[in-house]
């Protein structure tokens, strides 16, 4: 039997919506993900730091090699252009490398060395590194010599 009387489902009223779900206060997640973020960015920043430090020696020799180049320039005096430029290398080994494995190297060794360091042939050669013992300055290119310290001062890798 139906009941008499109005119907019961046109009673009902119409279903309300909630609210949309804001995108603020953030979840958890997204907290600790923001936290992690910021935590890596502050460790990427500290090693780029770190390594602009270490590396400062690098951007004094590279100075000190266009100062030598413009000396050059100056006065060609290929015989205290090579002199200067084969003591900026090796006060830049120094710095790089262990005094033991550098401080006693000379002609072919030190040659041998900076080609090895350099990872790579780079075409030092052993008559420009020791122009400084002798009275007339070796026949060769002296801009090509000026070259190579540069990239070596570049790339050279370091000791670990």
């Amino acid at each position: 039997m139906t009941p008499a009387g109005p119907d019961p489902l046109a009673q009902l009223q119409p279903l309300r919506m909630p609210d949309p779900v804001g995108w603020w206060p953030l979840a958890p997640g997204w907290w600790l993900l923001a936290g992690l973020l910021l935590l890596g960015l502050g460790l990427l920043l500290r090693w780029l730091l770190k390594r602009r430090q270490r590396r400062a020696y690098r951007r004094i020799a590279l100075a000190a090699l266009g100062r030598i180049r413009a000396s050059y320039a100056e006065d060609t005096d290929a015989s205290a252009c090579l002199a200067a430029t084969n003591s900026l290398l090796k006060a830049v080994a120094l710095r790089a490398y262990p005094q033991r494995e550098v401080a006693s190297r000379s002609g072919e060794q030190w040659c041998r060395f900076l080609d090895e360091s350099l990872g790579e042939d780079a075409g030092f050669s052993a008559d420009m590194l020791v122009a400084q013992y002798r009275p007339e300055p070796p026949a060769g290119d002296v801009h090509r010599h000026l070259q190579l310290a540069e990239r070596w001062i570049r790339r050279h890798r370091e000791a670990a």
